[in-house]
């Protein structure tokens, strides 16, 4: 299994079991014309981050959704194309996160996949 260094708004968090990093180009237009050539207007080049967990203890589950729970939030992971760790901001996708199983002996759940994007600002 994979390791990553991955901090969120400052808290090192549990390794990720996955995290895919897209590159994305923001056209404010693109259009096509007569002879089909294409003419953009690129503003920007943001990333997203598809993050996804292992098993968490309700503790880890709970450490990864607190720090990611404001409207916008740091983010340090290693970059693809900077071949750096690079801190940026971001705003949390949608969370999910299914119970993987109840422990009985120990009354406690253990949660399973939890999984966002992480959308840069």
């Amino acid at each position: 299994m994979a390791q990553y260094a991955l901090s969120i708004n400052g808290a090192q968090v549990k390794s990720p079991q996955t995290l895919e990093c897209a590159v994305q180009d923001i056209d404010a237009k693109a259009d096509r014309d007569s002879n089909g050539l294409l003419h953009r207007d690129r503003v920007a080049v943001k990333r997203k981050l598809s993050v996804k967990w292992g098993p968490l203890t309700v503790s880890e589950c709970k450490t990864i959704l607190t720090a990611m729970s404001g409207q916008f939030f740091s983010c340090t992971y290693l970059d693809p194309q900077e071949g750096v760790l690079s801190t940026r901001t971001f705003y949390a996708g949608d969370r999910t996160m299914p119970v993987y199983t109840f422990n009985e002996q120990l009354s406690t759940y253990v949660w399973q996949n939890l999984s966002v994007d992480f959308i840069e600002q």
